[in-house]
């Protein structure tokens, strides 16, 4: 099945009498209009970065451009609720997105995980300036923000820190960013208890935003998934502000079933006026790095790794937690090099680069680590849980796209390939509600998500930019300010 994306210009649509000449007219497509009912074959007319109607278009209607879209789903564009693309937004030669053009995704949400430039202003006005290819939204991260004021630091901030971590979201707020993000399980950001994030996070939610989470424990590390859950809720309900969870998973086997339980916290919550979300992508394999997913927090905080290894004593202890919580992740084999400096490992899973290195898989990791690390592929997950997290009506799709995943390139075929037309998990409708209007309502950006295996046409802002699959050079996404 081929789609036709009206990307960035999903807007709701006006009556077919609104307007009798558009610029472009795409006739005869099925379209599945993001809202979740059932598709219909209509015309759809585009005039300026509006969608002017959705009906039967008469002969008498003027084009400018008229695409013959019979055989075609025409859906709105689909939203990225967390991506890992302000540096290709930011790049001359990536600037266009098309990894994410080419799945029909029009509007990308970056600066997830707490992290990315707290300028926000500077961010936005440079995509403006020299063009982007998708819309973008950010946030401001939690954990650039505490790195900001105190660096790696595991201390807890003076009252005048706490000030200046305040101001500085607020800054970024004023300056357009759609919420916070944090992501707890990474240092800095992890070092912060819940308490001080909850007071960053009102401040977000005085200026109207959000709060996007990578939970401080998905596994079984710390307070483990289901604390981690609570936590989330209890930001939310003391912050007073929306929590967004981002690629909600059951990491490791530790905690392989807990989707149940999970759910039902987050059902419970919702009831009792707290609102709670969250995203996901359609794979078994998370995306991190060597360090990320084997370092304990505390071998990141101030002292340098090197000489913690160095040191006997706490090199013992290192060591110890490294291999617990390679046993979480599933062993060395479930480690794959995807991105790396070292060319002799890409490819190969820490089990393969242990053996050929003739030492344990925690020493092979330590040396990559001290190498300048590697992402890896983390083959982690349950195909059950993630079943049961994509039916619920409160979760939409993400990618958490980066260069070294496949999620960067084929998060949204893939869901409607696997998951629609393969597994029948989800319905076309209820796949496209997912993926664009139920995440721009949760992510409060107006105006878009809805129409009152690739992807042959794409419009973004009503100007063409894949044109008969072929990207056509066009830059006509925006920075999206709050």
């Amino acid at each position: 099945m081929r789609f036709l994306f009206l990307l960035a210009a999903a807007l709701l649509a006006a009556p077919l009498s609104a307007q009798q000449q558009v610029d472009v007219l795409i006739r005869g497509g099925t379209v599945v209009d993001g809202t979740g009912a059932a598709p219909r074959v209509a015309d759809v007319g585009i005039r300026g970065d509006r969608i002017t109607f959705v009906g039967n278009a008469p002969s008498s209607f003027v084009a400018g451009r008229t695409i013959d879209a019979r055989g075609l789903v025409v859906a709105p564009g689909f939203i990225d609720p967390h991506t890992h693309t302000a540096g290709d937004l930011s790049n001359a030669q990536r600037h266009a997105n098309l990894p994410y053009l080419m799945q029909g995704v029009t509007t990308v949400v970056t600066n997830n995980d707490g992290g990315g430039s707290i300028e926000i202003g500077k961010l936005l006005d440079g995509w403006t300036k020299n063009g982007i290819g998708t819309n973008a939204a950010v946030y401001i991260g939690q954990g650039s923000v505490r790195g900001r004021v105190l660096g790696m630091s595991d201390a807890a901030p003076t009252p005048a820190q706490l000030d200046s971590m305040r101001a500085i979201v607020a800054r970024g707020m004023d300056e357009g960013a759609i919420g916070m993000s944090t992501g707890l399980y990474y240092a800095p950001g992890s070092y912060a208890p819940t308490e001080e994030v909850i007071e960053l996070a009102k401040v977000a939610a005085q200026k109207g935003g959000v709060y996007d989470t990578h939970m401080r424990d998905e596994s079984s590390y710390t307070i483990g998934l289901i604390g981690s859950v609570l936590e989330t809720i209890r930001i939310g309900r003391e912050a007073h502000l929306p929590v967004h969870i981002s690629h909600i998973k059951a990491v490791g086997a530790d905690v392989w079933g807990q989707s149940d339980t999970v759910i039902a916290l987050i059902k419970k919550a919702r009831a009792s006026g707290v609102d709670v979300t969250g995203n996901q992508y359609p794979y078994t394999a998370s995306g991190s790095s060597v360090g990320a997913s084997l370092l304990p927090r505390w071998a990141e905080a101030g002292d340098t790794l090197r000489r913690i290894v160095a040191n006997p004593a706490s090199r013992a202890r290192l060591v110890k937690e490294m291999e617990e919580n390679l046993r979480r992740r599933g062993g060395p084999a479930s480690l794959l090099m995807t991105s790396t400096r070292d060319s002799t490992i890409l490819g190969k899973t820490l089990d393969d680069v242990a053996k050929a290195r003739n030492i344990p898989a925690v020493e092979a990791a330590l040396q990559i680590i001290l190498n300048g690390g590697s992402s890896v592929a983390s083959f982690n997950m349950n195909e059950k849980d993630i079943e049961k997290f994509m039916v619920q009506d409160f979760i939409m799709t993400c990618s958490d796209g980066s260069a070294a995943h496949p999620r960067k390139y084929g998060t949204f075929p893939r869901l409607l390939r696997e998951y629609v037309f393969t597994k029948h998990v989800l319905t076309l409708p209820q796949a496209i509600h997912r993926s664009s209007a139920l995440t721009a309502a949760t992510l409060r950006i107006p105006q878009r998500g809805t129409l009152a295996v690739g992807m042959k046409y794409v419009l973004v802002n009503g100007k063409l930019t894949i044109d008969d699959a072929k990207y056509n050079g066009a830059l006509a996404g925006r920075a999206l300010r709050r």
